[in-house]
């Protein structure tokens, strides 16, 4: 069984089974030795064993001039225990299989030009034929052509693949430190901030601490925009994904600037400033290594766009860009109280569960609208697919890794929505010196969803795990730790920085303290009600006149 983990605009975790994926073994006539392809097929006519070892030897009978669709493009003498290879289109997979059958086929295939699908009958059908039927690509079939002839043999099978590969172990890594890792470097960016706002920062490092405060109104409208888009690229998905692709490889380019800008600062090369100019984004003259740094980064993001379909090794890319972007969210994008985090989680949960369960009965094919644009309409022109995802290929062995989309993909939604709420966790731990919690739930929400993802074998929304173990998790810390009120409406970000210590001092010590005039300690917090309390440190300027007594 071949399935596929995919998510699309932060809402669903989907595991989609597309059919039932197999190997077709061609070798010579004779030979142990052979060349694997990937083939789909349908059980209900007829199943597979799952080793090849076990799998029927057959001759294979070249009709791909033919459509196999009447009598008379049957050969003469049939197809006596031999695999007939036919071309698809003109009738029914029923009709094809059936006539095969009569005629002492031991199977059928049936090459494709088009994206492959089950091939497809009812169950009266499926209990009439006991050959299996399956489908091959055109340009494999051009490839068994050149490379065997018309007197090869083939042996199908199906090798049982492991439910889940090793690939979500990366997949898990890259999810959980992105989520950590944003929720950290925003919480350390945003206390920084606050104990050092009295200070002078360069123009560079005020535009590098901006951030966005979302509000109750921000979230219900994001909330609208995401049911609307999800409904446009459902309707109009040829139209709208290269729109979605170019808008990723801009954002994604910001993120990962975002990202290096803090190491490349620290590089003492060129600092120097361009000229004075009127050119866009470069009348503040910027500095040489800023602009060499944005450079690399469209590079980087225009690569990709080129190059996406390169299965071999385009996801390394996207998979760097897709961190970058989500780190730049996470750090820029503050949630300024649990109230808002508790809003945007559970509206986003609702939203997430709608669009996975309930508009397979609203749609008329009844497919789920948000598994067909997270996977791709099968009837798409364009065959592209919505890079807003985190990707990894098949890392086992089976042959089944010929076969199409070998990659289990993790949408940027279900690092973000939970990540927002990780890194309000961690300023509100630091600025109370606790330990930090979110991110550990977050991990056990994820590997339940793989768990819930491997027993269950269909589509699967994300959140519906991902917000229950955050969200409660961490309102059960605050309970514990009886600062429930303050995290629930974010009193305690009120400080921008705690107060210096506060030491007494006689009233008659007007300089800097010295051997003579010295601070009172803790021997001293008994006197009496003339010895007033001035910040430590706080020395008088040596000019000042004397306080009168």
């Amino acid at each position: 069984m071949r399935s596929r983990i995919t998510l699309i605009f932060g809402a669903i975790f989907v595991n989609q089974v597309l059919g039932e994926y197999g190997m077709a073994h061609f070798s010579e006539k004779g030979a142990k030795k052979g060349k694997d392809y990937c083939i789909f097929f349908n059980s209900q006519w007829a199943g597979l064993p799952q080793d090849l070892h076990k799998a029927s030897r057959l001759q294979i009978h070249d009709l791909t001039s033919s459509v196999l669709c009447s009598p008379s493009e049957v050969p003469a003498g049939g197809f006596a225990n031999r695999i007939p290879m036919v071309l698809r289109g003109n009738c029914t997979f029923y009709e094809k299989v059936r006539l095969a059958q009569i005629n002492g086929a031991r199977g059928l295939l049936i090459v494709s030009k088009d994206r492959l699908t089950p091939p497809a009958g009812n169950q009266t059908q499926y209990e009439e034929i006991d050959i299996p039927v399956a489908l091959l690509s055109y340009t494999d079939m051009l490839d068994i052509s050149k490379t065997f002839g018309k007197g090869g043999e083939v042996a199908m099978y199906a090798p049982k693949e492991p439910v889940l590969d090793y690939n979500m172990v990366i997949i898990f890594i890259m999810a959980v430190g992105t989520v950590a890792i944003g929720g950290y470097w925003a919480s350390s960016r945003d206390i920084r901030k606050r104990y050092m706002k009295h200070k002078r920062e360069d123009a560079a490092e005020k535009q590098d601490e901006d951030t966005v405060d979302v509000t109750s109104v921000m979230i219900c409208v994001f909330v609208v925009m995401c049911c609307s888009m999800l409904v446009l690229l459902y309707l109009f998905y040829d139209q709208l994904v290269y729109l979605i692709i170019a808008i990723f490889c801009l954002a994604s380019s910001v993120g990962l600037y975002s990202c290096l800008w803090p190491a490349v600062r620290r590089i003492p090369l060129g600092k120097c400033r361009i000229p004075e100019n009127n050119l866009p984004y470069c009348h503040k003259r910027p500095e040489v290594r800023q602009l060499v740094l944005a450079a690399f980064c469209v590079a980087v993001s225009v690569t990709w766009g080129v190059f996406r379909n390169e299965d071999q090794w385009a996801w390394v890319l996207q998979d760097a860009l897709g961190i970058a972007f989500c780190l730049y969210m996470l750090k820029t994008i503050r949630l300024t109280t649990f109230k808002a985090c508790t809003l945007l989680l559970l509206v986003l949960f609702v939203y997430d569960i709608f669009f996975v369960f309930v508009t397979p009965f609203l749609t008329m094919n009844g497919e789920s609208i948000m598994v067909e644009v997270a996977a791709g309409p099968s009837d798409s022109s364009t065959h592209e697919k919505l890079p807003m995802v985190l990707k990894v290929p098949r890392l086992n062995s089976s042959p089944l890794a010929l076969c199409d989309r070998p990659f289990s993909l993790l949408g940027f939604g279900d690092i973000l929505v939970p990540g927002l709420l990780v890194a309000y966790c961690h300023r509100f731990d630091i600025l109370m010196q606790t330990w930090p919690v979110p991110s550990v739930s977050y991990g056990i929400g994820l590997l339940i969803t793989f768990l819930v993802l491997a027993l269950m074998q269909g589509a699967q929304p994300a959140l519906l795990y991902l917000v229950p173990c955050t969200l409660l998790t961490s309102l059960a810390v605050a309970l514990w730790r009886r600062e429930l009120p303050l995290f629930w409406t974010g009193s305690g970000f009120v400080k921008d920085m705690p107060q210096p210590a506060l030491v007494k001092v006689p009233m008659n010590c007007t300089r800097t303290p010295s051997a003579n005039c010295k601070p009172q300690g803790a021997e001293a917090t008994n006197q009496g009600k003339d010895t007033p309390l001035v910040p430590e440190k706080a020395g008088l300027p040596e000019d000042q006149p004397k306080r009168p007594e």
